[in-house]
């Protein structure tokens, strides 16, 4: 191992999967890290849906941070489990994992980011610290500007802040722009007990039910619970007139967008709890990529925000973990951003062009309401599940 000689001053910006495990894998090796976040605490909002972390990227982090065995403690590898429906709720595929399969299992988002807080060393994360800004500074540094204008200056600042990152500018002009596809989420609560034809549709792990440029998509979580994924290809105003803490004016605008879907499917727009939370789908240009700037850099969603099609929070914990790496193999940090922006870029621009793919054809941009039987497995292998949305951090 190279570590170089003088312990640099490390700070990550965003407490999510990709800052945070990258955070325990310095740790664990010793090096000193601080990590920057604006939400409140642990606790102050929920963190998302499921998610499938894969063998060869999220599960390759995990065992880096030395938290595999945790997380499988925790993980459902029952919820592999995938329907395809159309519109008529013809269920059109069906795919089953065994139990002892542990190639994509399940675990909840919340789940998992609070499996990676408590891997961490007490006062790592600075809670209700949102970053303004980050500059580049001489010599190779780097300057935080926090928002109560304070100012703290590190020899390497880790932008995994997200989608809306503060500190991609430094770097790049880069800027999420809408994919013409709304994600409007809600969900169901006991579902076993309460909602059993919602359970039946769902089984124990994803369902799709998808027409045209339009689908229904609901994700079982732990303890009963489900979310549920309205997904259409339309303007991002497609709201217009109505108010969207409305609930039942949402619900009635959805139901006329799936008028002639079957009954059971379009309980799902009825019989949901609570009220609709509308996420336009926004992603960054492909490709994304900056020129070197000493002691700056990104990773996840901050580096390459791309549609949610089962890849994004896996590739921000292997980013996290693997620049974390290059941090301690390498004897300056020059050399390590180089070494993980070499592999990186090239993975992300791969990724970000099979997930657009993906969503043109998960989502075609078309009013023919035809039913899509022939649901390419190139696009959506076995067990490759669309992300849970999650608000940006930091």
């Amino acid at each position: 191992m190279a570590l170089m000689s003088t312990t640099p001053r490390i700070a990550i910006v965003g407490a999510g999967l990709g800052g945070l495990v990258c955070a325990g894998v310095l740790q664990r090796h010793g090096v000193p890290v601080t990590v920057f976040e604006r939400e409140s605490g642990p606790h102050s909002r929920s963190q998302g849906g499921t998610l499938d972390i894969h063998e060869d990227t999220g599960q390759v982090a995990l065992r880096a941070a030395g938290l595999f065995d945790q997380f499988l403690d925790l993980a459902r590898p029952e919820s592999q489990e995938w329907r395809l429906y159309d519109r008529h709720a013809t269920l059109i595929r069906h795919d089953q994992a065994g139990q002892d399969d542990l190639s994509r299992p399940e675990i909840d988002r919340g789940q998992l980011r609070t499996l990676l807080l408590d891997s961490l060393a007490p006062g790592t994360v600075r809670w209700n610290h949102p970053v303004r800004a980050v500059t580049p500074l001489p010599h190779g540094t780097a300057r935080v500007h926090h928002h109560d204008r304070t100012t703290e200056d590190f020899a390497l600042v880790i932008g995994a802040d997200g989608a809306w990152s503060r500190v991609r500018p430094a770097l790049s002009d880069g800027q999420p722009s809408y994919a013409g596809v709304t994600m409007v989420e809600t969900h169901f609560d006991d579902v076993d007990h309460r909602h059993p034809g919602i359970a039946h549709l769902v089984g124990r792990g994803t369902m799709s039910a998808k027409a045209g440029g339009r689908s229904l998509v609901m994700q079982r979580n732990s303890n009963g619970h489900v979310r549920v994924y309205i997904t259409f290809r339309g303007p991002q105003d497609w709201h217009t007139g109505i108010d969207l803490a409305d609930t039942e004016a949402v619900r009635a605008r959805l139901l006329t967008q799936y008028q002639g879907w079957h009954e059971s499917l379009l309980d799902i727009l009825r019989d949901n709890e609570g009220g609709f939370i509308n996420r336009p789908m926004f992603v960054l240009p492909v490709p994304h990529s900056w020129q070197r700037v000493p002691g700056i850099t990104l990773l996840g969603d901050a580096a390459h925000l791309m549609p949610p099609v089962g890849v994004g929070a896996n590739l921000a914990l292997l980013d996290g973990a693997e620049l974390a790496h290059a941090v301690i193999g390498h004897p300056t940090l020059d050399e390590a951003l180089d070494t993980y922006e070499s592999v990186m870029l090239p993975r992300a621009l791969d990724n970000a062009k099979t997930a657009q793919h993906m969503l043109a054809t998960l989502m075609p941009d078309t009013d023919t309401d035809t039913d899509d039987a022939a649901f390419p497995d190139a696009l959506w292998p076995a067990g490759t599940l669309p992300d849970s949305p999650a608000a940006h951090t930091s």
